[in-house]
């Protein structure tokens, strides 16, 4: 929580809720509606893991209803002031949603104590970035577009992007209806298809890189990347909209280039050994993650502050899978501002 101007400290958190929905409605047509009981018990649950966080600024993906979003917002101690999630609205007046809330795939928010200064949705991909997806063609518009939220943190305005990129699963082609088209259990479709949500990824990444170098370029406001990346920190989707590593061969790439929070924190040690936020086939992945601009480095000399610590929440993966209120470990960092 907020410790008073003088530490000038916060929290900040992302967190995959696993089709977090109003009680009652049809997100998905194959997917049974939440009960009151079930809605209870994964509102109670989501609580549960969050509350241990701490965190001033949580970014989550996979809402689908504001509604839902707001009262685990009340439930953290919030207000329902305090949440931007334009896609999954339940607000009639809504442009995007007409109040009924995220439709055909769930959408990303922000919950934060801090004042807002600006928000916008990243709909469009950068022409740029736009590439043809096998029988498909060009991806021009996020399938879930990532959310820009500014806000005041103690007087420093901070960029905020949440972002919930296409998952590496196979993507079959199918007709107006949801039938499918394509032989699920031939190895080469299944190759194709999963070619498919690559390019899509790759696609919305290098948009997503785009947005971020207009936004840090020869600029010292801060800038904080965080959201399901649905791949790993290493992997060439995410370095695409980091390009860390340019930084090695470039120092003046610090200027745009984005850092592992967790590689960065003042108190690297033992954790970088146990941190994942998410089993993919059996096997420990981190594919939610945090990164920050150069301001946030405590050996740069435009530094503003520094991330002291990354923890990783991720001990209800090992319950049995009935038990779980979502799939996806909380990763949260602590980030303190200069005097």
């Amino acid at each position: 929580m907020i410790e008073g101007n003088d530490s000038k400290q916060f929290y900040i958190a992302t967190a995959n809720l696993l089709n977090f929905a109003n009680p009652n409605r049809v997100y998905y047509e194959n997917a049974p509606a939440y009960t009151n009981k079930e809605y209870e018990h994964k509102l109670r649950g989501i609580t549960d893991l969050l509350v241990k966080a701490h965190a001033d600024i949580i970014a989550v993906q996979e809402v689908w209803d504001s509604h839902a979003l707001e009262a685990l917002a009340i439930s953290l101690g919030f207000k329902p002031e305090h949440v931007i999630s334009p896609l999954a609205s339940n607000d009639s007046a809504s442009p995007y949603t007409q109040g009924k809330g995220a439709q055909n795939t769930p959408a990303v928010g922000i919950i934060t104590r801090f004042e807002q200064l600006e928000s916008t949705l990243l709909q469009k991909v950068e022409p740029k970035a736009v590439i043809d997806i096998p029988d498909i063609g060009p991806y021009e518009r996020f399938t879930r577009p990532p959310l820009i939220l500014r806000v005041n943190a103690y007087g420093q305005p901070i960029t905020i992007i949440t972002a919930h990129l296409k998952s590496k699963r196979a993507l079959f082609l199918r007709d107006a209806n949801g039938n499918l088209l394509e032989d699920m259990n031939d190895p080469n479709i299944r190759v194709r298809a999963k070619l498919r949500s690559l390019c899509i990824r790759a696609a919305e990444a290098a948009s997503i890189r785009m947005s971020i170098i207009e936004r840090l370029h020869h600029t010292r406001e801060p800038l904080i990347l965080l959201g399901d990346m649905n791949d790993v920190t290493g992997s060439v989707t995410t370095q695409l909209m980091t390009e860390t590593g340019e930084v090695n061969y470039d120092k003046s790439m610090r200027d745009v280039a984005l850092f592992d929070a967790a590689r960065i924190q003042a108190r690297y040690g033992w954790m970088k050994d146990v941190a994942y936020t998410h089993i993919y086939q059996g096997m420990p992945e981190v594919i939610d993650q945090l990164f920050v601009s150069e301001e946030f480095l405590s050996d740069s000399k435009f530094s503003l502050g520094q991330v002291e610590r990354v923890d990783y929440f991720n001990d209800h993966l090992k319950w049995d899978y009935a038990d779980r209120v979502t799939d996806h470990g909380i990763i949260r960092a602590k980030i303190k501002l200069h005097n």
